[in-house]
Parts: C-alpha cells; sequence; structure tokens
C-alpha cells in the first residue's frame, strides 16, 4: 500500500527510548540539546511580533511564486547588510529550508540521483533526500587545529550521478565555515563538473568574535549556486515559517533555474500572505533576538572553557560559529553507551556524535544556547560523569 521511499525504521533508539522513559518517570534532567530558542528565556518583542503579523494588506489574496516583491526587497536587504548584491529576482520564498531543499532536488535530480553532503553533518538530510528519492554521498570533514574540507576525497566522490554539492555554512554541528579558498576550490570544481552548489546558511549570523564569513549568494560567475536561509534561526522565530533560496552563478545557467523554479512554486504556492507581509519588521526584531543569544553563545562557551581547564579528559573542538560545541572524549566505549549513562546515572542530557555521522567514537555534542544556569549545572555532571 506505502511508498518503498516511507519504508523507515520508526521504533526508537535506546537513547530516545531512556530519554522518554526518564521524562516519564519525572526524573528532573538538564538538558544541554536545546535547540528551540523560544524556549531558552529569550526576551521577545511579543507587542512588535503581533503588530508586525497584523497588517491590513494581509487580508488581500496576491498570489506570487517566487513571493511578495516586498518581502524579496526584505531578503534582498538583508544580503545587502552583509555585502553580497542579490536582486529580488534571484530569491525564491519557501515555508521552510527543507522546503527550499524539496525545490532544489526536484529542480536538479533525476530518481536515484546523487547528492554530496559533508561528514559530520545534520542527520534531517537522510530524510530530505530520501523522500524525494534522492541518494546521498558523503565527503569528510577533518580536524586539524579547526575543522577543513577534504576537497580531495570531495572530487573524488562525484561520480556519474551527482547532480550537486551541499554546504552548511557553518557547519552544524561543528559550527566550521567554509573557508576563502575552500569555497573557491568548491566552485571550480562545481564549474569544472558542471554540478550545483547547495549553501545552507541558517546558522551564518552566530559567527564568533574574531570570525570573518561572507555569504555564497555575493556575485561569482564560476557554478550555479544556491544560498538557503530562513526566519527560523536568524530571527529566532521557528513557529514563524518563512525561508528562501538565492541563486547565483552565471547568468544563463542562473536564469534557466529561476524559470523552473518558478514553475515548482507556483504549483504549491506555500508561503502565507501575514508572514511576507511581516517579513521586513521581522527581520529587523530578529537583530535584538540574535545579539540576545550572541551574549548567550558567548557566556556559555566562556563558562565550559573554564570548567574544562581543571580537568583532562574531554576536550573542546575549535568552533567559529553556531549554537554548538563538540567535544572530544575518551573513547573507552560507544558515544551512545556514554550519553546514555550520562542520562541514567547523572540526569543531563547530550547528543552523541554517532547522531551527526561522525566517524569515530568519543564526540559528544552540546548547545550553546541552554539557560546560562542550567548550562553550567549540566557541565559539571557531564564532568562528574566522564
Amino acid at each position: 500500500m506505502f511508498a518503498r521511499r516511507t519504508e523507515w525504521n520508526l521504533n526508537p533508539n535506546r537513547f530516545s527510548a531512556a530519554l522518554e522513559e526518564a521524562k516519564r518517570a519525572g526524573k528532573k534532567l538538564t538538558d544541554l540539546t536545546a535547540s528551540n530558542p523560544t524556549e531558552v528565556g529569550l526576551e521577545y518583542d511579543r507587542a512588535g511580533i503581533l503588530k508586525a503579523l497584523s497588517r491590513p494588506e494581509a487580508l488581500v489574496y496576491e498570489p506570487d511564486p517566487r513571493g511578495l516583491l516586498s518581502a524579496r526587497e526584505a531578503v534582498a536587504g538583508y544580503y545587502a547588510d552583509r555585502g553580497a548584491n542579490v536582486s529580488p529576482e534571484q530569491i525564491i520564498l519557501t515555508t521552510s529550508t527543507s522546503e527550499a531543499y524539496s525545490f532544489l532536488f526536484r529542480l536538479l535530480c533525476d530518481p536515484g540521483d546523487e547528492v554530496l553532503i559533508a561528514l559530520p553533518s545534520y542527520p534531517l538530510f537522510d530524510l530530505l533526500a530520501g523522500i524525494q528519492d534522492v541518494k546521498l554521498a558523503s565527503y569528510p570533514l577533518f580536524y586539524d587545529h579547526g575543522w577543513h574540507i577534504d576537497v580531495h576525497a570531495l572530487e573524488s566522490a562525484v561520480s556519474a550521478r551527482t547532480r550537486a554539492v551541499l554546504v552548511v555554512h557553518p557547519n552544524n554541528p561543528t559550527g566550521s565555515f567554509v573557508s576563502e579558498s575552500e569555497r573557491l576550490a568548491l566552485l571550480k570544481l562545481c564549474g569544472k563538473k558542471e554540478l550545483a552548489l547547495i549553501a545552507d546558511e541558517v546558522f551564518l549570523d552566530f559567527a564568533h568574535p574574531g570570525t570573518t564569513v561572507e555569504s555564497f549568494a555575493r556575485e561569482q560567475q564560476l557554478a550555479l549556486t544556491f544560498t538557503l536561509s530562513g526566519l527560523s534561526k536568524i530571527t529566532a522565530l521557528p513557529q514563524l515559517k518563512l525561508a528562501w533560496l538565492v541563486a547565483s552563478g552565471p547568468a544563463e545557467s542562473r536564469d534557466r533555474a529561476m524559470e523552473r523554479l518558478e514553475v515548482i512554486a507556483d504549483t504549491y504556492l506555500s508561503v502565507n500572505a501575514p508572514i511576507q507581509h511581516a517579513l521586513p519588521d521581522l527581520l529587523k526584531i530578529g537583530v535584538r533576538l540574535r545579539d540576545q543569544l550572541g551574549e548567550r553563545i558567548a557566556q556559555n562557551l566562556a563558562e565550559l572553557d573554564q570548567q574544562l581547564a581543571g580537568q583532562k579528559s574531554c576536550q573542546r573542538l575549535a568552533i567559529q560559529g553556531g549554537w554548538y560545541a563538540v567535544l572530544r572524549v575518551p573513547a573507552v566505549q560507544s558515544d551512545e553507551d556514554l550519553a546514555l549513562r550520562l542520562l541514567e546515572e547523572h540526569d543531563v542530557v547530550v547528543h552523541p556524535g554517532h547522531f551527526y555521522d561522525f566517524p569515530q567514537e568519543g564526540y559528544l555534542i552540546v548547545s550553546l544556547i541552554t539557560p546560562l544556569e542550567d548550562f553550567a549545572a549540566s557541565v559539571r555532571k557531564l564532568l562528574r560523569g566522564m
């Protein structure tokens, strides 16, 4: 009765099952996996957000497959503030970056075609690709005083079915930005192999102090490039579903891509009018929320480093941006076993590295947006449990 693409193993893994059991038992857990900004104690401009969503013009239906011009102009302004010259005609609005991925996979791939992704990386890509009948192949990130793309391994991974290379800038969970030399190498490779480059920049605005970054949306003529972002992270408003993709690169291939994407978008017309009309105001409101998150991340990172300084069993790997930190721990047991022990014996919740396809054991992932007191207490428990 059902399509093979939905034949997922829906049984919970050991860690998820243990976490649900601990919650049912009423355990008081300290959580180092927080990812929802609306639940970590930020001060939201409630009146401003509600006012932005109550514009009377939102009562009029004015369908545009690329999105309302006023909203796309607001997105173009967002990139102008970051040094990228983007025209509204290069932008298509979507309800989420997941939907933007769906549009791009449909644009670029026939069933069975491949997209190359970095490992380690966010596990959602497996599902996003699978439901579009797209296969994922991987290229490695390696750590040497910071994370780097293995460009030679990436080029070796390109096959006759490869249609695109995907980068997350900065990567989740490693917090590593694509360097300028890596960016140029990727663009040249994609141009030579006639591949598209997809850059996920949802965490772009969370660069750590001293890190200089630029968007992939900036002008270049080397390869067809699609840059994705949205409100979920950059304004800390995941419940207000709006995202976008920006097409850049050689004019001919960019324009052909936009013509086809417009048909795909017109088939769904998924973005609602109130959120599009609210977008200019929400982008302004988001600046203050990003400032709060940036301060929270900096304070938690300082707390983490202070606690790590007094011991030798755990070290933090270098990060350049994003909301997470990667901890290197002794690989004397599987990461899942360690995460289970920390949960069951110390009531602290962390993500094991295998959730993100780390190639070896010995990695834990912690969130840096956890409320300050909870974060400090959780790290203390984690280190006691090592």
